[in-house]
């Protein structure tokens, strides 16, 4: 998926750049290294260490990138099968009702 699908799917309020910044600060176990920019490139030179971590992770689950780094996304970009599937009142964050203390 990019960050840009994640967005829509989370609906108003949401942008790509949130999307990233929420998934650089998400907790162990969650699958990051599977969200690209729209150019199916990795976003994750800059931060992560080593510079090429996400695209070597991608590559080890069957993706391939062109010399430039980009990966087709006709060929590997996931598609849900309907947006309708959004749990009401999702949300990147974990949320507690108001009133309940943290």
């Amino acid at each position: 998926m990019t960050y840009g699908q994640i967005a829509e799917l989370l609906g108003d309020g949401y942008t790509p750049r949130t999307v990233g910044f929420c998934m650089h600060s998400s907790p162990d176990g969650t699958p990051w290294q599977r969200v690209v920019n729209s150019q199916g490139k990795t976003s994750t030179g800059r931060i992560v260490l080593p510079h090429d971590k996400q695209q070597r992770l991608l590559e080890l689950e069957g993706v391939v990138f062109d010399k430039n780094g980009r990966c087709d996304l006709e060929q590997f970009l996931f598609i849900p099968k309907s947006r309708s599937q959004k749990p009401k009142n999702a949300s990147l964050f974990k949320t507690k009702p108001r009133g309940e203390k943290r």
